[in-house]
């Protein structure tokens, strides 16, 4: 029986706030398989905001989507046929084969994941791609000492949660900034951080940063970029250290985000201020997940999963994360294993 694989194509480049047009659905039949190769199905999709910046056709750290293909980003499957000696059936596997229910892969497009070491989803966050980025660029960057101040903006999502617990292991005090109470409360009750503050229902950022931060800002990890971070510069210590991981709040913004010039504090504070992507320390991942992983067998990391249930949500799950509805990392759960090995 021919299989039939569904796809979420780039249906059309987005001007500002990506929406349903956006996507479009479509099914092919599922080919042959050859020699190396490895059918796999589908069990979760990763939702992540660089994927907006690839809807664009402009020239970044990695290529653009092509309109009328799939969507690609990183997922995890379970391998229904094989015929490769790497790889049999019911193996789970780690790739870039993105929102599709089939994928037929080359063996060296996939890595094979030990489903006993953890829930399988981690491996698209906490020990995945996002809990990488969050151990290089607060390490790598941000360099936290004890008893420094380190305050993330973007606190309660994949990154940021894993942030702060990092700064924490290092001995730093930490401020999350999120976008809810239930938010705030989980930052500073399940994940122990020392302050949170409601961006919301926040009148004066300043201020509050003055107060939350009495000694000024060390370390600021930088997930959302726009006034919040305007705010946090006008806090930073000398010798301050900012990690730049991504810049949410301009994403979808149909005009040149501007702001307050940065470069005057960056002098006056001796302050250094480096963007990043994982990409970057892609020859040193097992390092990074080797770490996380003893963290989190030692029980000095915790993660929190928001987890849609079925692909035809993979577009509303994607939309959601610019109203801030997730608490974690954001996944789709596409379907459950059929073999157990």
């Amino acid at each position: 029986m021919t299989l039939v694989n569904k796809q979420i194509i780039l249906a059309e480049r987005p001007k500002g706030m990506p929406d349903q047009n956006t996507f479009r659905f479509v099914k092919q039949d599922v080919g042959e398989l050859k020699e190396g190769q490895v059918l796999v199905r589908t069990l979760y999709v990763s939702v992540d905001p660089y994927m907006r910046g690839r809807m664009e056709d402009t020239e970044s750290y990695v290529e653009p989507y092509k309109v009328n293909e799939v969507i690609e980003g990183g997922a995890i499957g379970e391998v229904i046929d094989s015929k490769s000696d790497r790889f049999q059936q019911g193996d789970v596997v780690l790739g870039m084969f993105g929102w599709q229910e089939y994928y037929i892969a080359n063996e060296k497009e996939l890595r094979k994941i030990d489903p006993s070491l953890a829930p399988i989803s981690t491996h698209l966050g906490i020990l995945g791609m996002t809990g990488l980025t969050a151990y290089f660029g607060l390490l790598d960057i941000g360099q936290p000492k004890e008893g420094e101040t380190v305050v993330i903006s973007g606190a309660a999502g994949a990154v940021g949660s894993v942030v702060g617990q990092i700064a924490k292991i290092k001995g730093a005090r930490v401020v999350g900034i999120a976008g809810s109470d239930e938010k705030i409360q989980y930052l500073q009750e399940e994940l122990q951080f020392d302050e949170g503050i409601n961006y919301r229902s926040t009148k004066n950022m300043e201020e509050a940063l003055k107060e939350a931060c009495p000694d000024g800002i060390d370390v600021y990890f930088d997930n959302v970029g726009g006034e919040i971070s305007d705010a946090v510069f006008t806090q930073l210590n000398r010798y301050a250290r900012i990690p730049v991981c991504g810049a949410i709040s301009s994403y979808n913004l149909e005009k040149t985000d501007l702001g307050p010039r940065v470069q005057a504090t960056l002098i006056k504070k001796s302050a250094l201020m480096q963007g990043f992507t994982v990409g970057n320390y892609a020859n040193r991942f097992n390092e990074g997940a080797m770490q996380l992983g003893q963290w989190l067998q030692e029980g000095k990391l915790t993660y929190r999963e928001t987890i849609k249930e079925g692909f035809e949500n993979i577009p509303n799950a994607f939309l959601d994360l610019f109203k801030g509805n997730n608490v974690g990392k954001l996944l789709v759960k596409v379907a459950d294993r059929q073999y157990q090995n």
